[in-house]
């Protein structure tokens, strides 16, 4: 429908009522009621105007009406027709200038008007034309609306699509601006959201068959169970009857709000497949007093309305055209009643419904709009009456472009209370009912379930009854996705060639985490965590650390005290047996000290095993360096004993009387303060500490004592190292004394044992992971603590206890009579 409005002052009506351009039925495939009720809601706001005195006070809005038919060509055809005539009353002085227009149904259609009458600066203001491309200023810069533009709309459907998780959605359009410039703009939304579109159907009412039938079977084929129709209710309804017919079912269908609140898909046939649709209607309204209006239509009273016959024909069921006196009489020649001229219509009809008018409504926002900007045009404020306003203009001197500029301003509150205005590109604000299409007592029923709006804050707001929907599965909603949502602990992973919707789910790697189904990427868990078994939560590392409570700390922590055993033992023994000859030959004072050293040696290893601390650490180190050095001093100190009494045997040598106990003394406590003060200096300078090491395990904390200063460390080793090779050196020297007891030989053997494990004690100390690296350090300082122990007295323990006749002085010195053959 496409509608001229004229003011014409002094209350001289001017109609002039013509639904086409040519005559009915030219170009038109049947009667459309709606544009007829729209037609006619238009002609009654105007009447409304007309008799109000407020509004346009002395002048009337004349009007001229065309039925483009829903076709662009025909809309361009009737824009033309009211151009031309506009030129006509132009020059002549009586007639009034068309000041608006009122159209179109379709988006495409407003296009071809808006663009034809922009450059004529001809105002239009549209009332079921939604594609947002007609918001473009600079092509159709008197373009104006009362219903939302799909900028709006597609950010309502991308809020619903987003509410319900759909993120794999099958696209249905209509091949015109309407449905190409909507999905475009669905399409950039819902990219926002991470939503795919599975496929793009397309659709026309004037497409073959065929057509129909390949997007038909793309829906059949797809795996996508949420379906967007873009689509007029005349576009879609050939698409509509083929799903019905093929029974086509279990697809969530979201419509836009070209058609969901349309009558004619509205039956239980169509609700069959389509039953659940849920999408976003314009406000309705109601307006009672148009019923009377649209009940007062009469072929008989109005002739001059060319459609009135076919309303008749439908609404009544009889042909106006000839009248006979028999209701019950027929034209021989067509099947349909001969009117008598008393029929009366049916009130109960759908369209003498006006309780729930949307687009109608839509028409009579638009008329009013353009009364309120005539009127603030024609009317200037009175400078000896603010309140009150007196004409200012001629009508023939109206200019559409001053009407435009009006319109722009336009902003007043209706009599339903709703406040009309357009923002800088001619749109109203934005405001959708959600509605679902709901059978209730044999009739779908179109449900209002929420709505869609700008908040106080200036911000988009979606409100949805979700236990008010019915939809296509239920109650249950629909799921919409190309792959289902990921578990916990497993992310997604994208298939080649597939859109980001469809993925794989592939578990997460270890020491890493997916806490929430459908996660894009996997959370590395902080150092000291580590991932469970289901990869969905971090938990605490094992703390790993050489315990006595675990079978390698008992082990080695026994074996120590049984060191420590031996050496007292051994420490008693020649305690007691300190007056024998075996035990004053070897320096019983040396041996003492040397025994207590290695008793000490015995008990380092208890304090590296548990639980590091700062003063365990410490201790270690330093315990172990000090004791060994003392020890290996001691060793040192007998070397030099034995080698001092080999080279006194020799001629005028005094060595051994310059080598007394002072100087053994001397010896030991010298090595042995070296090592203290290269330990004091370790522990004043970088001393060790507990620290945790991760490198060895994923799942484990590895507890240790970081040396703090490798080189002190190494320093330390170095210099037991030293004292072991020149003990090892001097002893090799002296091993072939003429003694029956040669001490030399035992402290060579031991040194070499020293040695060896000391030696194989570096790589296998740098190898050995975690608490491993704690136990070969105290195999080392056990090992050969027990290599020195039985080297050097366990010889001398038997011959006291075993063999106590060689504990006399002739057989230690090798001076026992020869045997005689």
């Amino acid at each position: 429908m496409l509608g001229g409005i004229f003011p014409v002052f002094n209350k001289e009506e001017s109609r002039n009522v013509s639904f086409q351009t040519e005559p009915p039925g030219a170009n038109c495939i049947g009667f459309d009621l709606r544009a007829y009720r729209w037609a006619q809601v238009m002609m009654f706001a105007i009447k409304e105007i007309n008799e109000d005195h407020s509004l346009l006070p002395n002048i009337t809005l004349g009007y001229g009406i065309f039925d483009s038919c829903a076709s662009p060509t025909n809309t361009l055809r009737a824009v033309f027709t009211l151009l031309n005539k506009q030129e006509i009353k132009a020059a002549s002085p009586c007639h009034p200038p068309m000041s608006a227009v009122i159209a179109e149904s379709g988006s495409s259609q407003s296009v071809a008007a808006a663009g034809t009458l922009g450059p004529f600066s001809v105002p239009m203001v549209s009332y079921f034309s939604t594609c947002a491309c007609l918001s473009d200023r600079t092509k159709y810069p008197t373009f104006f609306r009362t219903i939302p533009s799909d900028y709006y709309q597609a950010k309502a459907l991308a809020s619903l699509v987003k509410r319900f998780g759909w993120s794999w959605i099958g696209v249905i359009q209509s091949d015109n601006d309407y449905g190409r410039n909507g999905v475009l703009s669905f399409t950039e939304e819902v990219k926002k959201y991470g939503v795919c579109i599975a496929f793009i159907g397309t659709v026309l009412r004037t497409y073959p068959r065929s057509k129909i039938l390949e997007v038909v079977e793309t829906i059949k084929h797809s795996t996508a169970k949420v379906i967007l129709a873009f689509v007029p209710e005349g576009d879609l309804y050939p698409l509509m009857k083929e799903v019905v017919m093929q029974n086509i079912t279990g697809i969530q269908w979201i419509a836009s709000e070209a058609w969901i609140t349309a009558a004619r898909p509205s039956t239980p046939e169509i609700f069959h497949s389509f039953g659940g649709a849920i999408g976003f209607a314009t406000r309705k309204m109601a307006i009672p007093k148009v019923k009377d209006f649209l009940l007062n239509i009469n072929p008989f009273a109005d002739a001059r309305d060319p459609f009135v016959k076919d309303f008749w024909k439908i609404m009544v069921g009889c042909d106006p055209s000839k009248v006979k006196e028999s209701s019950n009489s027929t034209d021989p020649l067509s099947s349909i009643k001969v009117c008598t001229g008393h029929e009366t219509l049916d009130q109960t009809h759908v369209f003498f419904n006006v309780t729930q008018l949307r687009v109608a409504y839509n028409v009579y926002k638009a008329v009013y709009a353009i009364a309120h900007a005539l009127h603030h045009l024609i009317f200037c404020t009175d400078d000896n009456d603010k309140n009150h306003r007196k004409p200012c203009i001629n009508n023939l001197q109206i200019e559409p472009k001053e009407v435009s500029n009006q319109l722009q301003r336009v902003n007043f509150v209706n009599s339903f209370g709703e406040a009309v205005f357009f923002d800088k590109n001619g749109d109203p604000p934005p405001s959708y009912e959600i509605i679902n299409w709901q059978l209730r007592e044999g009739e779908v029923q179109h449900v209002t379930v929420g709505h869609f709006g700008t908040s106080a804050n200036a911000s988009y707001e979606l409100v949805i009854e979700e236990d008010s929907i019915i939809w296509n599965t239920g109650r249950e909603i629909p799921v919409g996705v190309c792959s289902e949502m990921c578990p916990l602990g497993t992310r997604k992973a994208e298939i080649k060639g597939k859109p980001i919707c469809c993925f794989d789910c592939i578990p997460c790697a270890d020491g890493t985490i997916a806490n929430t189904t459908g996660a894009a990427d996997c959370i590395p868990c902080p150092r000291e965590y580590w991932s469970n078994e289901g990869k969905d939560r971090c938990i605490p590392k094992e703390i790993e650390f050489l315990s006595y409570y675990d079978a390698m700390g008992i082990a080695l922590t026994v074996i120590s005290l049984f060191g420590v055993c031996l050496a007292s033992a051994a420490m008693v023994v020649f305690s007691y047996f300190r007056n024998t000859p075996i035990v004053k030959a070897n320096n019983s004072e040396l041996s003492s000290l040397l025994l207590l050293s290695l008793l000490l040696c015995f008990l380092c290893p208890l304090t590296f095993i548990g639980e590091p601390t700062v003063w365990s650490c410490m201790l270690r180190h330093t315990a172990f360096g000090v004791t060994f050095a003392l020890c290996i001093s001691c060793v040192l100190g007998k070397t030099i004993v034995v080698v001092t009494a080999f080279k006194a045997t020799l001629p005028n040598n005094n060595l051994a009387r310059k080598f007394g106990p002072v100087q053994q003394r001397i010896i030991v406590c010298s090595c042995t303060t070296v090592q203290i003060f290269i330990c004091v200096l370790w522990l004043s300078l970088k001393p060790p500490f507990p620290d945790k090491t991760f490198k060895h395990s994923d799942k484990k904390i590895i507890l240790e004592c970081n040396t703090g200063s490798e080189t002190a460390f190494y320093t330390v080793l170095g210099y037991i190292g030293l004292l072991s090779a020149i003990c090892l050196v001097m002893a090799f020297l002296a091993r072939k004394l003429p003694d029956n007891f040669n001490e030399a030989k035992f402290i060579t053997f031991s040194m070499l044992i020293f040695c060896a494990v000391w030696l194989t004690f570096i790589p296998a100390y740098v190898s050995s992971p975690g608490k491993y690296t704690v136990a070969v350090e105290i195999f080392a300082i056990l090992s050969s603590t027990f290599g020195l122990l039985f080297c050097l007295f366990a010889p001398k323990c038997y011959i006291i206890l075993i063999k106590p006749e060689k504990n006399t002085k002739n057989h230690v010195m090798g001076k026992l009579p020869k045997k005689r053959l």
